[in-house]
């Protein structure tokens, strides 16, 4: 039970909890596109199940029942095909209740959207099998499961109809840590130490599926220029699938993704609007909402200002790699991403990337610096001189000049911590100018946001930091292996 399963402890738990209560049990479960949903919960269930059935995509509501039937005659001898998703629900229940003796009854939906066919009422046959029945029960646990995000929040997690407030829990499936990434590939035998293993998660993220179709015998620049860079890779289309399989009319999510990608600190709504040519209504919240829930977008508010200057920010990895390097459909020379890797754009993308991993590994760089007993506040500042201010010779220095920290921390122990994000491959030296940009980045900090708190700085960089006067005036940093915690 479970044997296989890599990483997700947290999850597991909180299914397990579920599982064992005692009231029936409305689980709705969703996540992006190539998480490992289904894998999970088979994995989890696999002997347990009472009834499970995954629905097909781009079939007739006839098809579906005939799945359904199919489906049921593993668990059962019953052999109808039902003629509506009442009946087939119908079917359902008398099966549990007439054939089923275990104290907890685990029913499984997999692919859920892709049965809600048109016309078919499966949405309305599911309220009345949960609400007139399953809910008045102690023993159900009802797991439903899908990715299409925009169906699973608007019918089922946030639906306003006879499904309102019914799910009893939902969970949003994450992406996996760096932690769960080296378990994974520890998992079946690859050599990868954690540098590798970091420059893998700047292109790839956490994706599971991602993981699966990498070659053991492959170094992880080999296995990218297989997958990313070779005709018939099995990434090379990826991009074009993953918004089309999430979302309904997903083009305004790609509008949206697009308009990000090209301001790495993130835009405001209105800046999004004007970019991507969108109008501002619920529609515009809804997307961005559903973005952010996938793991696509982050939204924070910069240090100082208030919730309308929020910012959305572009932070999945793998869609940054394919802006950056594949999304030109032409680089499919032979050698193209050994050759890229010499490359100072390579060097760019790599700051960039690495930045992205850390914002990701947030509660890992927190526990690393001792602080995770405070009340912690993470987001970005910038500052940009009037023009004014900064044609005035006899203006403040500090303050001519633009300053911008993209990783501040702001705790509640009258303390901000300022994160400095340096990739190096090798131990990174702080170099005189790296110290007088710093310092002059907090002067500038402080003379603006008129803060009384202390401000720290550190660095997080992969494989921590040379020995020289300026590393040995910081009070901590982290480094690559803190990320793996």
């Amino acid at each position: 039970m479970g044997k296989n399963i890599i990483g997700r402890k947290a999850d597991i738990a909180r299914f397990e909890k579920y599982v064992r209560s005692n009231r029936s049990e409305f689980i709705a479960v969703y996540g992006r596109r190539r998480i490992g949903k289904t894998y999970l919960i088979r994995e989890l269930f696999e002997g347990r199940f009472t009834f499970r059935m995954t629905g097909k995509e781009n079939v007739t509501t006839k098809e579906q029942l005939e799945n359904f039937s199919y489906a049921l005659g593993n668990f059962t001898t019953q052999t109808e095909q039902p003629k509506s998703w009442e009946q087939a629900f119908q079917m359902l229940k008398n099966y549990i209740e007439c054939e089923v003796s275990e104290k907890h009854k685990i029913i499984f939906f997999d692919e859920l959207p892709w049965l809600d066919t048109t016309g078919s009422k499966f949405v309305s046959a599911l309220e009345h099998f949960w609400n007139d029945w399953a809910a008045y029960r102690s023993d159900i646990k009802l797991i439903v499961c899908g990715s299409a995000t925009t169906w699973m929040l608007d019918k089922v997690i946030n639906a306003r109809g006879g499904l309102h407030n019914r799910t009893t829990h939902t969970m949003l499936l994450q992406p996996f840590t760096l932690g769960e990434t080296e378990e994974y590939f520890r998992a079946f035998g690859f050599p990868y130490e954690r540098q590798e293993l970091i420059e893998c998660y700047m292109a790839m993220g956490g994706v599971p599926y991602y993981y699966s179709l990498f070659e053991r015998d492959k170094s992880v620049a080999q296995n990218l220029e297989s997958l990313c860079f070779t005709r018939g890779g099995e990434l090379v289309d990826e991009f074009k699938k993953i918004f089309k399989s999430l979302f309904r009319k997903s083009e305004n999510h790609l509008a949206v993704v697009t308009a990000l990608q090209k301001r790495g600190a993130g835009m405001t709504r209105q800046e999004i609007m004007d970019t991507a040519r969108l109008a501002s209504n619920g529609n515009l919240s809804r997307l961005l909402r559903e973005l952010e829930e996938c793991s696509f977008i982050r939204s924070y508010t910069p240090f100082g200002k208030s919730k309308k200057d929020k910012l959305y920010q572009l932070i999945d990895p793998f869609i940054l790699f394919y802006f950056r390097f594949m999304s030109d459909g032409s680089n499919f020379l032979k050698g193209y991403w050994t050759k890229v890797q010499a490359s100072g754009e390579y060097e760019s993308w790599c700051g960039y990337a690495f930045e992205i991993v850390c914002l990701s590994h947030i509660e890992q760089i927190v526990k690393a610096l001792g602080i995770d007993g405070t009340i912690n506040t993470v987001c970005s500042w910038a500052y940009r001189p009037p023009k004014a201010v900064a044609a005035n010779s006899e203006a403040d220095d500090d303050l001519r000049h633009g300053a911008q920290i993209d990783l501040l921390i702001d705790r509640s122990d009258k303390t901000i911590t300022i994160c400095e994000m340096k990739y190096a491959r090798g131990e990174y030296e702080i170099t005189k100018a790296d110290d007088a940009q710093m310092n002059l980045r907090i002067r500038t900090f402080r003379k603006v946001s008129k803060t009384k708190k202390t401000v720290v700085p550190t660095f997080v960089t992969p494989n921590g930091l040379l020995d020289n006067v300026y590393s040995r005036r910081l009070p901590r940093i982290v480094v690559g292996d803190d990320l793996f915690i």
